[in-house]
């Protein structure tokens, strides 16, 4: 095992780097159908996704502007102890941990359910053990083995969802699986309209349209090991506002325009629909094994996530030091390993433990999720004021519309907790993730971190780069 300056490798290539921007905002539910924001908000769940598309577009170039001038493995649980504070790089960086810890147990409990629709007698937690042990495994080989696993995970799904919008598109203008009788659009507005229960219903059903979107901001843990980060970052960040736009509302303009709205999620899942019409008859399994894909990539995403982010809170020194050797390979073991044990944990608490300790846990990932993108706005509006006129001159990537974009994002995020906040299935989150965030703070000052200074914080996370 080598020391911490041998620090993590730049293994990671733009067509990497690319696929991974594409596949981490195309989830499991987009598959499974969002039935219940549908519901919601009829075929106006389009504008929904555009609403949060545009926000999650500018937390993204907000993020990108600082990950391209100081690209650490860190991101933004490192952008926030340079220009919030310790406490505030301390808090992101947990938080986040738990919350792609939290993420990756529903994932990994979910294969074990995708595999029984195949093995029915095969118990669920073989599967899921199995799902930990492999991605794990690929965690621990290289970097350039995880960015080649999401590199193909990500290229599945986004050919599945390709040839389902072409072959809707095939349906609604050439009426392809519908005995050559066009569709048409007509059921956009044929039920009660557009947006059937009004823009009240366009805005219910945006906290669960902005969860869809987590993980997106996991691109900024990429920018300590991609091989070129400034032209690799540029690019990715700068698509996905239109891979939000072609793959959840270019897919939901399909399936809404084919099928009534009002019928969603008592047929099961679309894209199978979609594909039995177009004459597939294992359109159920070809799904099945889509979504167990992009279950498996989440769960390789989340064990890099956790195991990136210990690597740094150890950098800081807001961990224990173990966490910041790294192998041979340029792999943080020690920080990987310690998440894989809580992931091994976490998947037999989800067996054991009644239904609503999972709930609250999935809470805090929630509200962790807006925490960490409001801390990427305020981090961003500070550094900006950290750079002199020739520096900002200078920036090779900037945030569009500042500061007005980073107050629109933020204004738009607290829209969305107020929601939450009405929501009684919601409002969880928002008791659950501030005590979850007050532990942290009295762990913070029993441990000693608050005796150290910013500068010297920050200094120890320089020396350990």
């Amino acid at each position: 095992m080598q020391p911490a300056q041998d620090s993590l490798h730049r293994g990671l290539e733009e067509r990497h780097i690319n696929l991974m921007a594409l596949g981490a905002t195309i989830g499991v539910g987009l598959f499974l159908g969002s039935a219940t924001a549908i519901k919601m908000a009829g075929p106006a769940i389009m504008l929904a996704y555009a609403l949060g598309g545009f926000a999650i577009f500018l937390i993204m170039r907000a993020l990108g502007e600082m990950a391209i001038h100081n690209p650490v493995a860190g991101s933004f649980s490192r952008y926030a102890l340079d220009y919030l504070g310790p406490l505030a790089g301390y808090l992101t960086g947990w938080n986040y941990w738990f919350l792609w810890l939290v993420t990756c147990m529903a994932e990994i409990t979910a294969v074990g359910v995708y595999m029984g629709i195949w093995f029915p007698d095969i118990p669920a937690w073989y599967w899921a053990l199995a799902a930990l042990v492999a991605m794990g495994g690929v965690n621990f080989i290289a970097v350039k083995a995880y960015g080649e696993f999401e590199f193909w995970f990500a290229l599945i799904k986004i050919v599945t969802i390709v040839l389902m919008i072409i072959g809707g598109l095939g349906m609604i203008v050439f009426g392809l699986g519908h005995g050559g009788v066009a569709t048409g659009i007509s059921n956009l507005w044929s039920h009660g309209g557009f947006m059937p229960n009004g823009f009240s219903g366009v805005l219910m059903s945006l906290q669960m349209v902005m969860f869809a979107y987590l993980g997106v901001e996991m691109l900024g843990l990429t920018a300590g090991e991609a091989k070129n980060p400034k032209k690799a970052l540029a690019r990715a960040v700068d698509s996905v506002f239109w891979r939000i736009l072609i793959f959840y509302i270019g897919a939901l303009f399909v399936i809404l325009a084919i099928y009534p709205w009002n019928e969603l999620g008592t047929r099961g899942s679309p894209f199978v629909l979609t594909f039995e019409q177009l004459g597939i008859p294992a359109a159920a399994g070809i799904i099945n094994f889509v979504v167990l894909t992009a279950a498996l990539s989440s769960c390789n995403s989340g064990i890099f996530s956790t195991g990136r982010m210990l690597y740094n809170l150890a950098q800081q020194q807001q961990a224990l030091p173990v966490f910041a050797k790294v192998s041979r390979q340029g792999v943080p073991v020690f920080a990987l390993l310690m998440s894989v044990f809580a992931l091994l944990m976490g998947v037999l608490l989800n067996y054991l433990a009644p239904k609503e300790v999972f709930t609250w846990l999935t809470a805090i990932s929630t509200f962790g999720a807006i925490w960490t993108w409001v801390i990427i706005l305020l981090a961003q509006l500070r550094f900006r004021r950290t750079l002199s006129r020739e520096q900002l001159a200078a920036l090779a990537y900037k945030m569009p519309f500042w500061p007005y974009g980073s107050y629109i994002a933020m204004g738009f995020l607290i829209l969305v907790v107020g929601l939450m906040a009405y929501f009684p299935d919601t409002r969880i989150a928002l008791i659950i993730g501030p005590g979850w965030l007050a532990f942290l703070v009295v762990a913070y000052y029993l441990l000693g971190y608050h005796k150290r200074s910013a500068e010297e914080v920050a200094r120890l996370a320089q020396n350990a780069r």
